[in-house]
């Protein structure tokens, strides 16, 4: 009853209007007890001073007349007062001539009024007779209990408030009932009047207008329900009529039903047919693919197999002493191989990415240095071609990025070496940079560009921009396809820009991380006062295309540039051209401190006086051509070994056990570990080389394991040797020629400390030996 009550419009109404009320009236009864608060406080204190004035001038001839006894009835008449609890008069002396004091009051209220007003008040005035206005005479002291005025104060703010609640309540009350009579009986009459119509004869009744209500808002609300009444009657009679015509259209429709019912029926049949030859063209696509990879998996073991001895034989065969003609047929072969081998590699790659199976390494990598690296191996090829490879490198690139080297060195590898193939005349130039977070490579030539139609095909597999291309450059179209792919596993874009015979222009953005932010803020060396001293005079053409990096990276460290001039003071850098006379000239007359050639062939040799900068531009060697020219020898050259206080030493002879089961890579191996200045010691499978470790009685440094032999495989072999506590410590590298995805995995995971591919290359044999020679015992 409560609940329905409380839903009521007049409850409602009421309710927010004495909530309004009462909250203002809340508020003006605050700001009157604040006024009140106010003017108790100012009525205290212009009372007291009142009374201090009455008392001052008696108290004043008292002290004049040290009369102490008319000094107390003073007093004593003080302390009538009902607030004063202490009364006093002190001498000029300090002294109290006389006090009266009385207690104060005890009230449970009474620390509201010691919150408002304090608990006691003193008051003091001089006293002073009128004759003598300059004789000293003391002071009178009154002290007041404030519970005296904070009752009164208390007392009217309570009956204020009181008040204001008891108003409102009266208020409430007299609103309810004349909302109750005025609104909500009215309003409920038309409810019970309209609860009363029946659904099956709604057309019938009317509501009747409450009296004395006609005219208002209720009136006009009855008039518009009875209106759509009115309007109700007239829909229910086209509903009537229009439920007829619907039973004659019944039938038909029931008909149309079955009918689209049967061909739903027949067309979801048809559909589970070809969902279920989906499925089955899935299965079947899976099990193909599976099929692929393990076809690509085992050609690529057996074609690197013969491979492997191919270029193995070549490269031995070509470090001993033979006619050029000889020379440079091997070396033909050798090219052809590695080719052969690089278009192996890129097909494993592709089949890697569409299957998935392309692992990602993320470890801390300079691109600074592997873009270098890059340039300085194209520019070879390039110059057989008469053209340039510029690297042209943000100085502000951070050293360090989270990533993939080798998949990145891949893309780079394959985009310039794209450009130099397709470029005649003019230049490659590669830029790297630091862009909205993600690291940007432009790769830029001015070779036969590519028409928008031939944009379209570079990125599929086995096609190339134009049919022409392909007869006049040669090539499989896999390069592209592979940078694609490997720039979208990486998460990052490949863009490219073409015109015919305009040159392409290729971007690459990778989201590399930085590697720790705080150490990675572009590696400036120590540069010496005396290079920003004395400078570089420039004398390299403005055409020329490598003056930009290296302006750029002056700038860099702060090295002052001038125009190259007769009569220069700095370090001369000019072109290391022999045909070029006036080059010759000038550099024969610099009486600056010293002289750099930058040397863009590779072909010019260095002397005590002329520096050589070999391009394309690589930072560190910039660095060390400055510091030599400017005579800072040990600055430059400074090495580990002279870092470290030590000199360097030779690489030391190691005892090697090669694990091998092929004959023609056995003898490639040893042939290169033996030229490296290692013993090497034949096993030809798992078995034989436990045999060989448990003869030599410790006597092995490292055992280089091939993962695929008869008897015993290297798998099982690394296994029982991790399993003798002897051979615990000894590094197992595995060389085998697997390299589909998990065989990595599959070689540490058996106890293996390394992994490297065949074909045996012995900048990767010497490089994997260093790294896991065990350390040299100390001199006695």
């Amino acid at each position: 009853m409560t609940t329905a009550f409380q839903k009521r419009l007049s409850y409602r109404l009421t309710r927010d209007t004495v909530l309004i009320a009462m909250v203002l009236g809340l508020m003006l009864n605050i700001v009157q007890v604040t006024l009140d608060y106010f003017s108790a406080r100012d009525s205290m204190e212009q009372e007291i001073r009142a009374l201090i004035e009455i008392s001052h001038s008696p108290a004043s001839q008292i002290a004049y007349n040290i009369d102490i006894r008319l000094a107390e009835e003073l007093l004593d008449g003080l302390l009538r007062h009902p607030a004063t609890i202490d009364a006093r008069i002190i001498d000029n002396n300090g002294q109290t001539m006389a006090a009266a004091s009385q207690s104060s009051p005890d009230s449970r209220y009474r620390w509201i009024s010691d919150l408002l007003f304090g608990d006691s008040r003193v008051f003091s005035q001089e006293l002073v007779v009128p004759q003598l206005s300059d004789l000293p005479l003391g002071s009178l002291t009154v002290t007041i209990d404030t519970y005296h005025y904070g009752l009164l104060f208390l007392q009217r703010a309570a009956y204020t408030v009181i008040s204001g609640l008891l108003k409102s309540l009266v208020l409430t009350a007299a609103l309810l009932f004349i909302f109750f009579f005025v609104l909500t009986r009215p309003m409920l009459n038309v409810i019970g009047a309209l609860s009363r119509v029946k659904a099956e004869t709604p057309e019938k009744v009317r509501l009747p207008v409450p009296e004395n209500h006609r005219e208002d808002e209720i009136g006009l609300m009855v008039g518009v329900i009875n209106q759509h009444l009115e309007t109700i009657d007239s829909s229910l009679a086209q509903l009537r009529m229009a439920e007829s015509a619907m039973k004659n259209y019944s039938s038909q429709l029931e008909q149309e039903v079955e009918d689209r019912t049967r061909e739903i029926s027949e067309k979801n049949e048809a559909l589970q047919r070809g969902n279920r030859a989906l499925v089955r063209a899935k299965e079947d696509a899976v099990r193909r693919a599976r099929a692929r990879a393990n076809f690509l998996a085992s050609m690529s073991h057996e074609i690197r197999t013969p491979l492997n001895g191919v270029l193995g034989m070549l490269g031995l065969a070509l470090e001993g002493d033979m006619e050029q003609a000889q020379r440079n047929r091997l070396e033909i072969a050798l090219n052809a191989g590695q080719s052969l081998l690089g278009l192996l590699n890129d097909i494993l790659d592709i089949s890697k990415v569409e299957a998935g199976k392309l692992s990602l390494e993320n470890i801390p990598f300079s691109l600074r240095n592997l873009v270098e690296e890059c340039a300085t191996l194209h520019a070879q090829q390039a110059r057989r071609k008469n053209i340039d490879v510029v690297a042209d490198i943000d100085c502000e690139l951070p050293e360090s990025f989270l990533g993939d080297p080798t998949r990145t060195r891949q893309i780079l590898n394959n985009l310039l070496s794209n450009a130099i193939k397709f470029t005649k005349l003019g230049c490659v130039r590669i830029r790297a940079t630091r862009y909205n977070g993600n690291v940007r490579i432009d790769v830029i030539d001015t070779g036969i560009g590519m028409s928008k139609e031939g944009l379209h095909r570079i990125f599929s597999p086995f096609s190339q921009a134009d049919s022409d291309t392909t007869r006049l450059y040669g090539g499989t179209g896999l390069g592209l396809t592979l940078c694609r792919q490997l720039v979208e596993r990486m998460h990052g874009q490949i863009l490219v820009d073409s015109e015919e015979d305009e040159g392409t222009h290729f971007t690459v953005n990778l989201p590399l991380p930085v590697h720790d932010e705080q150490e990675s803020s572009p590696s400036i060396p120590a540069i010496p006062d005396r290079l920003r001293q004395i400078g570089v005079d420039m004398g390299l053409p403005q055409e020329y295309p490598h003056r930009g990096p290296i302006e750029h990276q002056l700038r860099a460290w702060s090295i002052p540039l001038r125009d190259a001039a007769r009569g220069g003071e700095g370090i001369l850098m000019i072109v290391a051209d022999k045909s070029d006379e006036t080059a010759g000239q000038l550099a024969s007359a610099w009486p600056g401190t010293g002289i750099i050639l930058v040397d863009r062939d590779s072909t010019t040799q260095p002397s005590e006086d002329r520096q050589i900068l070999s391009m394309p531009l690589r930072r560190e060697q910039l660095f060390r051509a400055l510091c030599r020219a400017a005579g800072l020898e040990q600055d430059a050259t400074g090495s580990r070994a002279a870092a470290s206080g030590t000199p360097a030493s030779a690489p030391r002879a190691l005892n090697l056990l090669l694990v091998e089961d092929n004959q023609v890579n056995q003898v490639v191996a040893s042939g290169m570990l033996k030229k490296l200045g290692h013993t090497v010691t034949l096993a030809e499978n798992g078995r034989q080389a436990l045999e060989a470790l448990q003869q030599s009685g410790g006597a092995f440094d490292i055992v280089l394991m091939d993962c695929q032999m008869p008897v015993m495989d290297g798998y099982e072999a690394t296994r029982n040797i991790r399993a003798n506590p002897e051979w615990q410590d000894l590094p197992v590298i595995a060389v085998t020629a697997n390299v589909m995805q998990g065989d990595r995995d599959d070689c540490l995971e058996s106890g293996m400390n390394d992994y490297m591919t065949k074909p045996y290359n012995r900048a990767d044999l010497e490089s994997i030996i260093d790294r896991w020679a065990p350390p040299q015992p100390p001199e006695g």
